[in-house]
């Protein structure tokens, strides 16, 4: 099953998207992917084909200011949780998805969250991997050290941070291959750099973490937390907490696994989520 890259421009911004459709008549509905910090659209290269494989059709964007998407300057997008949630809900609306399943992983995997909250009438079920989920999530320093005064600026135009963060959340070396994907926006140009730079200083992540945490406690769709133990950012006892408030959660350990699951453990993944987006609680 091949996976197709796209771009839709909407209002100003264009977005990048990585898609596989099924082939054939399906009556499952469309899942939504959406990537954390420094990351893009193309972790989720192995988890696309096998959705579509089995009749799902799945959608990957790359976030405004990410990967292969638009990258405005912060006079044009603020790159705040709210301005990433009005773009997403133009994403969503250009493509004409009346309802879908939603995955998200990683920092700016909560404000895909944000948006279910505040759209739930368009969320069928929701996946969550390794995404801030609690008011005990914190900013870790590996990320908030990004953002610090010139400093910052400094260590976002270093396409190897990309290498590092990557493969320091995981864990795991990445192959070369895959690196040369996530590096290719930052060698290409400095708003790429800009763009994450803009981004963790505007994570608003206290605020975030209340609306979420309070908000899913009355959500009623069905929810898969998937979670590697081994993240060295965000703890299994964030996880916790959401699954102990939340009702119809259904929660899955994943051991030796990081911050990345997607990356080296897609197959494990699978396992769960293609029999759970199936799955429609109407």
């Amino acid at each position: 099953m091949s996976v197709t890259e796209h771009k839709i421009k909407v209002d100003s911004l264009e977005w990048f998207y990585r898609e596989a459709a099924p082939i054939g008549q399906s009556d499952l509905l469309p899942v939504v992917l959406l990537h954390g910090l420094v990351s893009q659209s193309y972790s989720w290269r192995d988890i696309i084909p096998a959705l579509a494989s089995q009749g799902t059709r799945a959608i990957a964007p790359d976030w405004i200011g990410y990967g292969f998407s638009a990258m405005p300057e912060k006079r044009d997008f603020a790159y705040t949780p709210e301005a990433f949630i009005t773009a997403l809900e133009g994403f969503i609306t250009a493509l004409e998805l009346e309802k879908f399943s939603l995955v998200v992983q990683g920092f700016l995997g909560s404000v895909g969250l944000q948006y279910a909250l505040r759209h739930p009438e368009k969320i069928a079920n929701i996946a969550i991997l390794n995404t801030p989920i609690s008011t005990t999530a914190k900013v870790p320093w590996k990320i908030k050290q990004m953002g610090l005064p010139l400093a910052g600026e400094m260590m976002t135009q270093d396409p190897l941070l990309v290498d590092r963060t990557l493969e320091g959340g995981s864990r795991y070396r990445i192959e070369d291959k895959d690196l040369d994907v996530y590096r290719r926006p930052f060698l290409k140009t400095s708003a790429a750099g800009r763009g994450l730079l803009s981004s963790i200083r505007n994570l608003q992540l206290p605020q975030a973490m209340t609306e979420i945490e309070t908000g899913f406690q009355q959500w009623q769709q069905p929810i898969l937390v998937q979670w590697g133990m081994i993240d060295p950012w965000l703890s299994v006892d964030i996880a916790q907490k959401f699954v102990d408030l939340a009702p119809n959660v259904e929660f899955i350990k994943l051991n030796n696994v990081g911050h990345y699951p997607q990356e080296h453990y897609h197959k494990t993944i699978l396992d769960d989520l293609l029999p759970f987006v199936r799955r429609i609680d109407n």
